[in-house]
């Protein structure tokens, strides 16, 4: 299998001072990795550099083989993410954005796409607002079908069963399991022990004294005593 993400004694954090200790990770092509920790720990920061929007502050980091840069259309392609921060165009509908990023993303039947992923996530109903006009949950819902409408080989979660009920993270654990199965790579940071236990993937406890891989169980265990 591929690697799509490998990161070696990696460091990140803000100006100079890392956020967590140096971590080691690996995705590779139908694999699920989660990062468990408490807040504050470097979780989103390990995204966003993942993610090209934050320059690490040493080690090394690999995305799709090269080292990062999210200018490059290959890395725009191929990596979909959900962040924990919302971005929307003024007065366009739920519906209109959903064309907008698959259309922008070579999706040819958008039409089909767009209907399919609507209903996934339960926002056919309010496919003629305009995200202001929803829920936080349904903007959440939104936000990831944005990332399921368009082709991917990874997908970058934070937090994605933020704001979801617990009928949405179910159907969420099965949706990222199917993903895995069909060789997508999958990099979330989560406090879900029930979305982890589902997914059976093994974890990155981030701390700031040690970074360590394990099982999905030791992950949950973790949590339980945080």
């Amino acid at each position: 299998m591929t690697d799509l993400v490998r990161a070696t004694r990696l460091e990140v954090g803000w100006t100079d001072r890392p956020v967590c200790a140096p971590v080691d990770l690996r995705v590779r092509e139908g694999e699920v990795l989660a990062l468990v920790g408490p807040n504050g720990t470097g979780k989103s920061t390990i995204l966003r550099a993942v993610l090209g929007l934050l320059e690490p502050l040493g080690g090394e980091l690999r995305v799709l083989g090269e080292e990062v840069d999210e200018r490059r259309a290959a890395f725009r392609a191929a990596v979909a993410s959900v962040l924990d921060d919302d971005a929307w165009f003024p007065g366009l509908t739920a519906r209109e954005h959903l064309l907008l990023t698959a259309a922008g993303h070579g999706v040819t039947s958008t039409t089909t796409a767009v209907d399919a992923v609507l209903d996934v996530f339960g926002m056919t109903d309010e496919q003629d607002a305009i995200p202001t006009a929803l829920s936080s949950g349904q903007r959440r819902r939104l936000l990831l079908a944005a990332a399921f409408v368009r082709p991917r080989r990874l997908l970058v979660l934070d937090e994605p069963e933020a704001r979801l009920d617990t009928s949405m993270r179910h159907r969420l654990a099965g949706l990222l399991a199917e993903e895995a199965a069909q060789g997508t790579g999958v990099l979330l940071a989560t406090h879900d022990p029930v979305l982890l236990t589902a997914l059976g993937a093994d974890a990155v406890l981030v701390g700031e004294d040690r970074c360590r891989r394990v099982r999905a169980a030791q992950a949950v265990a973790a949590m339980a005593e945080v």
